[in-house]
């Protein structure tokens, strides 16, 4: 069949598409007929998506293919552009597969929508509805209800008389000021983008990742279950000492100080357990109970504050009757006695005593032993309320902190009393119940401005998220803001400072002090208070296990996982019985102003992060950071964070301290135990950031040898399954990290990028299952290319990233080198040492590798003998020092051998090299040994223990160039040859003979193969030799003296190193004629044969430790 191309143009409603069509005969080939027909139909499918909502009959156009191998059988095609394209090409049908059509990406997200974390019968009843709740509904009345609380009913009144109006004022505005700059944080995280349900967990842990989230929200948990117990002791308060004071199952007539506390706590506690069980079982039973009886108790908020302010109005014009009976400047308890008098006119016109004066004397008559304070001073009547135009702001300016046990006294009023009297009938005075001082009353106040998370919670039920939760928040902590600071004014302004600061207002006749304010009367304030207290134990109670549930589900704690099941309906079964036990601990404290600063610290923590999460992603410029809410600044962040921490240590330094731990410790378990998530967080942004930082300040200049640490690039080889030969090069690099320093693990693979991409991707993710096995905390490459060799060298040159790239390389030996097919094996290791020599990277050799041992291994007891020919810069030292760090090789002890030569002083190196050990604080054991300068030839040895030049860099093992000059004058000084023994053998015999032309090429294969030194003689001979000649039998004279040396190393070595678990040797460094590198791995194999674990070491030509500290 003939190819051919056939344009074809498609008009349809103005839209050109222009086509062309190769046919080829492939049966996987379409062409394109040139007529094209339009059919009307009212189909309301487009490209697989089904629309929920009707069209209107649209036109299709249909095309017809025909399929060139199965003849003429016509086939009927939607033309949706997409799907020509799809024909034309089959790249662009694998993509249609992957990447979603742009309709319908637009329809899911136009109809996104995410339900408060609730249960199943909200989720079935808004199935088919779109969010209906706007700003007012959906964010702002949720958030007043919240904020609003029990602090407002039971303790402001009692913060107002004790901090006086200026310090509670300052109070009320520090921590109004921090939840605002925390609204505006929150809402700018919650404008970026669609935030589901789950609030400032959410918002924090896609801010500040896994770890923050996991921490935080688990605090915010803890702080919305303390927040249940403080809303449930609340209530109980109410109802025990205002609402029904007889039914105290511990009754409290007749008790005093220690026993009427303690009888008065064990009823808040058996109350609240009972209150408790039945609010959880209402939660259990259904949320939807609570959701119908949230609207009463938002009109009991609502109400209840409108009455205090009624009342405020209504002293102006007549302030209500609430006396207040002193005895001199202390206050009374009215409830023991009915007038306010020491005496009264009966109707004989006779003076009588009345109750109070039987509470201090011990007979009604007037003759009677009376208490010297009740004597001395005078009762007067005062009146509770005196009004807001009364003047009485002046006199509650300023604080009167109590301690414990403390009178509650009238500083204005007279008194007469001696300085030592001991204070008698104190059950009849009000008394301090707890110490106070400043940042207690922080700690008590500011529970009730938390709850502005409120609105974001309820994001999946907003018709508009993004504008409803920034208005509505900031409009519900302005409107409760402006509540609290006109109630710390009116109620200095109304309230007498005694009443103000009688906490249960024992002085006015147990009234709840700011229902004496209420209008049109005190149970207005009581009932509306209980409820609403009730109702907030109910939200928490609601809240806090689908808060639970949802860290649960997102799996980033393992033990918590069981908390994210949830029952038929989808309530939070275990995740309710959690809170409920959390809760049941705040209620067996039983005492309210002890809870308040526990969840204080909880809440303070979770808007502390808020904070930093918004001026983190500010700071960062993420690419993805485009809140709509434009009204925010890092700096009023960083303000909020540090209003936050300070009221955190301001509150209670120790239950910041306790709380921080807690975090802490979540934290690290998440780092360490919790799933890996990828969210995009800001840590992550920053991370980046602080190493973009940090590689730019290594780029300055190399490390100090101080600083200097192994950065190790791990050379491993895959099988044809894609597994590691070497898998103990993982555990050796894990024993050698006690430095800390980069690991880097890479392989080579052969072939091309584009066809081996998949493979190298497996290769990267199977060296990471290994790494993860081996816990190596690195890095893994996989580099492709046309030959293993280049490969290599790539990942020697390319790998790492400006000052932070590998110093030494760490391979292992080839071990069947010396096969015929293992020939370009043993030929790319020796060229791999010449590259790392000329980059000057320290290279690690070990050989046996399989031998050595896994992390899992101890070793009880054994040497990590090291063997000190050539100073390489400090590695022979350095190796087994961090050897010794990991718990493998931690029993084993280091010793040191050196050599030396017939004329060097071994006592005196000894002495030397103990005293530069003790220098550089290694504890080593140091052996001298001495050997013929025969047995080291200059070709392999050095002279390098000269301790005033140790920083000098030696060569390694190479001959100098005035050394060769040596060699040759003394070869044309001599005319004959003389083959000699090794020291080994016990008889020295001496061969002379005369060389013959014909016989050169025997002469040096002898010379090759036997271990001898060779002398020549006869000068006209040496002249009629050319240059090769000459140089080739230089060459196997130098190889000879280098087997006699590795044979004469390895006798000494395995005499003294036989039994020692690994054994150090220096590496020397390849020849530079590449024709012997087969004798250069010969002369390795030879020094090492017979060693179990060998480590062999060439240094990257720097120093690598040193004495100074």
């Amino acid at each position: 069949m003939n190819n051919s191309i056939r344009p074809s143009v498609l008009n349809v409603d103005g839209l050109h598409l222009y086509s062309a069509f190769l046919t080829i005969g492939h049966p996987k080939r379409f062409t394109m007929l040139p007529h094209i027909h339009h059919s009307c139909t009212h189909s309301h499918t487009d490209s697989g998506v089904n629309h929920a909502r009707r069209q209107p009959a649209r036109w299709e156009l249909t095309v017809r293919v025909r399929c060139l191998a199965q003849g003429h059988l016509d086939t009927q095609l939607p033309a949706n552009p997409l799907y020509l394209l799809s024909y034309c090409s089959p790249r662009a049908t694998e993509e249609m597969d992957t990447i979603p059509m742009v309709s319908s990406l637009l329809s899911s997200l136009a109809n996104y929508s995410n339900l408060t974390q609730g249960s199943k019968e909200h989720e079935e009843a808004e199935n088919n509805e779109a969010p209906q709740l706007g700003t007012l509904m959906g964010v702002y009345l949720p958030c007043i209800q919240n904020i609003f609380g029990v602090i407002l009913f039971l303790r402001m009144t009692w913060l107002v008389g004790i901090g006086g109006v200026i310090g509670t004022f300052v109070i009320v505005f520090m921590c109004c000021t921090t939840t605002m700059l925390t609204a505006i944080s929150m809402s700018a995280i919650a404008t970026n983008g669609v935030v589901p349900a789950g609030g400032s967990y959410y918002m924090i842990s896609r801010s500040l990742g896994p770890e923050f989230g996991g921490a935080v929200g688990i605090c915010f948990y803890l702080g919305t279950t303390f927040a249940g117990a403080m809303y449930i002791l609340g209530a109980i308060e109410l109802l025990l000492i205002y609402i029904a004071p007889k039914a105290a199952i511990f009754p409290l007539e007749g008790l005093e100080g220690a026993e009427a506390e303690a009888a008065l706590l064990n009823n808040m506690r058996v109350y609240g357990t009972l209150l408790l069980t039945s609010m959880a079982t209402v939660v259990f039973v259904g949320v939807k109970y609570v959701n119908k009886l949230a609207l009463v108790f938002l009109a009991c908020v609502i109400l209840s504050i409108l009455a205090v302010y009624a009342g405020v109005i209504k002293t102006g014009i007549d302030p209500p009757d609430f006396p207040v009976c002193l005895l001199g400047n202390r206050t009374l308890i009215s409830k023991k006695f009915d007038v306010c008098a020491k005496t009264m006119e009966s109707s004989n016109g006779t003076m009588v005593t009345t109750q109070l004066w039987n509470m201090f004397c011990d007979s009604p008559f007037l003759n009677a032993t009376c208490d010297r304070y009740f004597s001395d001073n005078n009762v007067t009547r005062i009146q509770g309320i005196p009004g807001v135009t009364s003047g009485i702001l002046a006199d509650n300016l300023f604080g009167n902190y109590y301690e414990k046990g403390d009178l509650v006294a009238n500083k204005d009023a007279a008194s007469v009393e001696g300085v030592d009297d001991p204070m008698t009938n104190s059950n009849s005075y009000v008394l301090a119940d707890i110490t106070s001082f400043f940042t207690l009353l922080v700690g008590i106040y500011f529970p009730s401005v938390t709850g502005i998370m409120a609105g974001s919670n309820r994001s999946g039920d907003l018709r508009d998220a993004q504008k409803s939760i920034p208005i509505g928040t900031i409009a519900a902590i302005t409107t409760t803001s402006l509540v609290y600071m006109s109630s710390v004014i009116l109620f200095g302004a109304c309230i007498e400072g005694v009443v103000l600061r009688d906490k249960f207002g024992e002085g006015v006749n147990g009234n709840l002090v700011i229902g004496t304010l209420a209008w049109p009367s005190p149970w207005v304030i009581v009932i509306g208070s209980f409820f609403s207290t009730c109702g907030a134990g109910l939200q928490s109670l609601t809240g806090a296990p689908r808060l639970m549930q949802a860290i649960a589900k997102d799996g980033l704690v393992p033990i918590l996982r069981i908390f994210g099941h949830a029952k038929a309906n989808g309530e939070p079964t275990w995740s309710l019985l959690l809170t409920a036990c959390i809760c049941e601990i705040g209620i067996l404290i039983a005492s309210l102003d002890l809870v308040a600063p526990i969840l204080s610290m909880f809440f303070l923590m979770c808007y502390m992060f808020v904070n930093l999460a918004c001026a983190l992603q500010t700071l960062l410029r993420t690419p993805n950071w485009r809140p709509r809410f434009k009204f925010y600044h890092w700096a009023l962040s960083f303000l909020g964070m540090s209003l936050c921490l300070t009221l955190m240590f301001l509150c209670s330094w120790y239950y910041a301290i306790v709380a921080m731990v807690i975090a802490g410790s979540i934290y690290k378990y998440i780092e360490f135990s919790g799933a890996e998530k990828e969210w995009g967080d800001g840590i992550r942004g920053l991370s980046l950031s602080a190493a973009r930082y940090a590689l730019m300040r290594l780029e300055e200049g190399p490390p100090h040898t101080k600083n200097w640490r192994p950065q190790l690039l791990v050379l491993v080889s895959m099988d044809g399954e894609q597994n590691v030969e070497q898998p103990r090069l993982l555990s050796l690099t894990n024993q050698l990290k006690a430095g800390k320093g980069l690991t880097i693990v890479g392989t080579a693979l052969e072939g091309t990028y584009l066809l081996n991409h998949e493979q190298a991707q497996r290769a990267e993710q199977a060296l990471h299952k290994l790494m993860e096995t081996e816990k190596v905390k690195g890095f893994c490459l996989a580099t492709v290319s046309s030959n293993l060799r280049d490969a290599t060298s790539h990942l020697i040159q390319s790998s790492g990233l400006g000052g932070l790239k590998h110093n030494a390389v760490l391979v292992s030996w080839p071990r069947n080198w010396k096969q015929a097919d293992e020939r370009q094996t043993w030929r790319n290791f020796v060229e791999l040492v010449r590259e790392t020599t000329a980059a000057s990277l320290a290279l690690l050799v070990p050989k046996n590798i399989a031998a050595f041992p896994s992390n899992g291994e101890r070793f009880s007891e054994g040497h990590i003998d090291v063997w000190w020919i050539v100073h390489d810069g400090g590695m022979l030292m350095l190796l087994p020092f961090l050897l010794r760090q990991h718990k493998v090789w931690r029993k084993c002890k280091m010793r040191i051998f050196t050599v030396a030569q017939l004329d060097d002083n071994s006592i005196q190196m000894k002495k030397d090299l103990t005293t530069f050990l003790y220098h550089l604080r290694i504890d080593a054991m140091v052996e001298v040994v001495e050997m013929h300068d025969s047995d080291i030839s200059a070709y392999t040895y050095e002279k390098t223990l000269v301790m005033e030049q140790r920083s000098q860099i030696l060569k390694q093992i190479n001959l100098s160039k005035n050394e060769r000059e040596r060699e040759v004058e003394q070869v044309l000084k001599r005319v004959s040859w003389t083959a000699t023994a090794p020291p080994s053998v016990p008889t020295h015999s001496t061969v002379t003979s005369r060389v013959h032309p014909g016989k050169e090429s025997h002469l040096f294969r002898s010379a090759v193969q036997l271990p001898f030194r060779i002398r020549i003689s006869g000068l006209p001979f040496f002249r009629s030799l050319s240059t090769a000649m000459i140089l080739m039998f230089l060459r196997n004279q130098s190889n000879v003296r280098r087997m006699h040396t590795a044979l004469r190393l390895n006798e000494v070595i395995l005499k003294k190193s036989s039994e020692a678990k690994l054994v150090l040797l220096n590496m020397p460094g390849p020849p530079k004629n590449r024709s012997g590198d087969e004798n250069y791995m010969e002369f390795l194999e030879v020094l090492t044969e017979g060693l179990n674990r060998v480590l062999l070491v060439r240094g990257g030509g720097r120093e690598v430790i040193t004495i100074y500290s």
